[in-house]
């Protein structure tokens, strides 16, 4: 495994264009590791000034009194080549490249990323890009990014593709209750590529759930290996774009990537044991759930709520995902008709009633909580006049802190629940505002937990001597044809 301990937990970085201009992409980088709190040692590099932004300047890499863990490049792309020969003589290891004007803009841009590829495998440096809008992490306290906000600490790791998604995922992330462990621009992948990465974070005390957004994979074979070795440690969810043909061209022009054929990546994702997804909002509200649930051990399902709505809504969605709604036994209800009042329901879903109070949904959580039978727990809350939305959420935090079992809540409503889903995703109780989302993050958690016990065939060991080119040949003549495949 690549080892990228040093990328992300550096005692020293080197910015490769730092600048006193402000509004350079060299003075952002310098200034976020300056306010941000990193640590360690900050060197900026630049021929025209002896200091920057308070911190001794040296002209070169090789200038520098130590070998920097880290290096940061933003200069022309003409430049990057001699600067990353220089930094392989001076035995650098790891190293980001903002700049773009790569293989992305086609024609010289190709080959002077050719060119960047070989000097990393010549000197064995891990590189991060081109194009890349850089790299945080949150525990180390480094933003070596573009971005001008370091995230909030988590246990998610984001890997992106796209420079603008991440820089726009960190903005959000401030207001969203969502940290982070880490989170990676891809760019060019001129080097580093996702698979090492992945292998990487399943290896990261850090990070519970990785997830990635994707225009192209690398090395399909190695990705469909690598994820059934990390798959059952970590859950890996990736939203793969490009599923169109126009989506595909687009993400070609974007970072000069192959997008391949959608219907073999998503049997790759089968494959392997990684979850795809279809959309953002889907990508961060199952990195949510993962980020903070224990798993369930079966697909064994109850709700609590005070809207009818709400729960009829819930059975509906956990038809659709093979949830089985459960039956209570003797003792159970026992306890529910002790705390629900004769208006309301006792059989699953509960219903609790609008004039819920604080106590009937806490009594009501450590019943269903306590039975053998439930493998997790949806709690919705509807903001009624009556309903003590920081009362309940408190409740829940108490009742849930008792079992290992997943609770998950659904607040339906805005500046009401502000406070309520602060504490509860403080606490380990991921928040949504709608039944359905809840449901379908119960049930990737379900199906992680599956994947954990599942063995693999893996046809691609197993299978020797396979004509590669003859298959490809067979594709390319059906494609040609305009032929559908089934899987």
């Amino acid at each position: 495994m690549t080892n990228l301990t040093k990328m992300f937990n550096p005692d020293s970085v080197a910015i490769v264009g730092a600048s006193n201009s402000e509004g350079k992409v060299g003075y952002i980088i310098v200034n976020n590791m300056i306010n941000d709190g990193f640590k360690g040692n900050i060197y900026p590099i630049n021929p025209k000034d002896d200091e920057i932004q308070g911190l001794k300047a040296y002209k070169n890499v090789s200038d520098l009194p130590e070998v920097p863990d880290l290096v940061i490049i933003s200069i022309p792309s003409v430049l990057v080549n001699p600067v990353v020969e220089e930094c392989g003589e001076f035995d650098v290891k790891n190293m980001v490249v903002i700049t773009a004007g790569f293989k992305e803009i086609g024609g010289e841009g190709v080959e002077r990323e050719s060119e960047l590829v070989a000097l990393g495998k010549k000197y064995g440096i891990n590189i991060i890009g081109p194009n890349s809008l850089g790299i945080t992490d949150s525990h180390s306290l480094l933003n070596a990014s573009f971005s001008q906000i370091m995230p909030p600490t988590g246990n998610i790791a984001f890997i992106s593709q796209s420079g603008a998604m991440m820089v726009a995922i960190i903005d959000w992330s401030v207001t969203s209750g969502i940290g982070f462990s880490k989170i990676i621009s891809l760019g060019n992948k001129a080097g580093t590529t996702e698979i090492e990465l992945i292998e990487y974070l399943s290896e990261d005390d850090e990070t519970a759930v990785v997830i990635c957004y994707l225009e192209s994979i690398t090395e399909d074979e190695d990705f469909i290996r690598t994820l059934r070795k990390v798959s059952y440690k970590k859950p890996v969810i990736i939203l793969k774009s490009g599923s169109s043909s126009a989506g595909a061209e687009a993400a070609s022009s974007h970072t000069g990537a192959l997008a391949g054929s959608d219907v073999a990546f998503d049997t790759a994702f089968k494959q392997s044991g990684v979850f795809r997804v279809t959309t953002m909002d889907e990508l961060f509200d199952v990195g949510l759930a993962f980020s903070k649930c224990p798993l369930p051990t079966g697909r064994n399902l109850a709700i609590i709520t005070n809207a009818g709505g709400g729960g009829v809504l819930s059975v509906d969605a956990m038809e659709r995902y093979g949830l089985e709604l459960v039956k209570f036994d003797e003792e159970t209800n026992e306890r529910l008709k002790a705390a629900v009042p004769e208006e309301g329901s006792i059989k699953n879903p509960i219903d609790v009633l609008g004039d819920a109070p604080v106590i009937r949904y806490k009594e009501s959580l450590e019943a269903v909580l306590d039975s053998d039978d439930v493998d997790g727990l949806i709690v919705m809350i509807c903001p009624t006049a009556s309903a003590d939305a920081d009362g309940i959420a408190q409740a829940l935090v108490e009742g849930a802190s008792e079992f290992d079992k997943p609770v998950i809540a659904v607040n339906m409503g805005g500046p009401t629940f502000e406070n309520a889903n602060d504490v509860l995703r403080d606490n380990g109780i991921p928040t949504y505002v709608f039944p359905e989302t809840a449901v379908k993050v119960f049930d990737y958690l379900a199906r992680f937990e599956a994947v954990q016990h599942r063995n693999y065939d893996d046809p691609v060991e197993d299978v020797d001597d396979v004509d590669k080119e003859a298959v490809e040949a067979i594709f390319a003549s059906k494609r040609r044809r305009k032929r559908h495949f089934t899987w």
